[in-house]
């Protein structure tokens, strides 16, 4: 059977249009029986399409416990097909937070009607395997031992909440229980063909489920409704452009990077033939000091034979005699002898 694909946002606002079917999802969510569902306001609110899709719905739920309490809750659906900043959604919840009418109306404390947070993601988050995370709160004393006593309590409902996050790719076509079984009509495993807009699904699956059959005709009859075809055109076109966007800022993210990259290598390298120029010009400069060093030595030994010979001269000792004793040649003698005479 094709069914339209419930990812697409106008799919999905028709499909939890339905109240039976939002009860039905809720419920398989919640793992309870959620027994009366009403959209509230600010409902099927979308991000401006200058940004990533983020498609949310607000809920205000009753459930009816196993002992046969009931309770309201507020949900917060939200549901988006590509990576986003969680900033987003930390901002929609900033505002139920702040919305004084989600304050029980009989508290004198104004304590707020307790909250659950559900994520329909269309991407994985991490290297985490699960499709379906349940985040829970737990309250615990100094030395991390749950506490239990006196809680749950209004006070800390009003500030705490839960969340469940689906991970919509890890997905893999397994029913094993109620949750997988609902789940099943998000699985893009099933997709038709090339296109993302219908899935292919087994009905027989759904025989005997009167919740299930009642959500797989409405989203038959999503499939053969020309505008929402139209709409989910739209969608693509728009995440098209998007994925382009993303794709040659991606790029440019990429060529930014192997350009630093390149710089950072050339100015390794520019920097080590300073270095090297630095190291060959401390070489030569001790070279010239040696040099300078050594004809300063050759200096001090030929002023010292000068006066030498200059003594032994006036001792009277001839140039030969001077030779043989200095252990240097006649010539050596002579040429000292000489400049001490033009000296004179």
């Amino acid at each position: 059977m094709i069914i339209a694909n419930p990812i697409y946002d106008i799919v999905f606002k028709y499909l939890m249009e339905d109240e039976r079917i939002a009860r039905t999802i809720l419920s398989a969510l919640l793992k309870k029986e959620v027994i009366d569902v009403k959209v509230r306001r600010n409902e099927y609110t979308n991000t401006t399409r200058e940004s990533l899709s983020i498609f949310r719905i607000d809920f205000g739920a009753t459930i009816l416990e196993p002992n046969g309490t009931k309770h309201l809750v507020l949900i917060e659906l939200q549901k988006t097909w590509l990576e986003t900043e969680t900033l987003r959604f930390r901002q929609y919840l900033g505002v139920h937070y702040a919305n004084p009418e989600n304050i029980l109306p009989e508290s004198k404390e104004g304590y707020a009607i307790p909250m659950i947070t559900i994520y329909l993601l269309g991407h994985k988050v991490g290297n985490i395997e699960e499709p379906v995370l349940y985040v829970r709160r737990h309250s615990y004393d100094y030395n991390d031992n749950i506490v239990t006593k006196g809680l749950p309590h209004p006070f800390i409902d009003s500030l705490t909440h839960d969340s469940i996050i689906v991970q919509i790719p890890r997905l893999h076509g397994q029913i094993n229980n109620r949750l997988e079984k609902v789940l099943s009509i998000f699985d893009q495993s099933n997709l038709d063909g090339t296109s993302k807009q219908t899935l292919n699904i087994d009905e027989s699956l759904y025989a005997n489920d009167d919740d299930m059959l009642h959500i797989v005709h409405r989203l038959l009859a999503a499939a053969s409704d020309t505008q929402m075809r139209h709409e989910m055109n739209v969608e693509d076109e728009y995440y098209s452009v998007i994925e382009h966007r993303d794709t040659t800022i991606l790029m440019k993210d990429k060529e930014i990077a192997r350009q630093c990259a390149t710089i950072k290598e050339q100015g390794d390298t520019i920097k080590e033939q300073g270095d090297t120029i630095k190291e060959q010009g401390d070489t030569i400069k001790e070279q010239g000091d040696t040099i300078k060093e050594q004809g300063d030595t050759i200096k001090e030994q030929g002023d010292m034979l000068r006066s030498t010979i200059q003594l032994l001269l006036n001792a009277g000792m001839t140039e030969e005699q001077i030779a043989v004793n200095l252990h240097v040649d006649v010539t050596t003698v002579e040429r000292y002898s000489s400049k001490m005479q033009g000296n004179k």
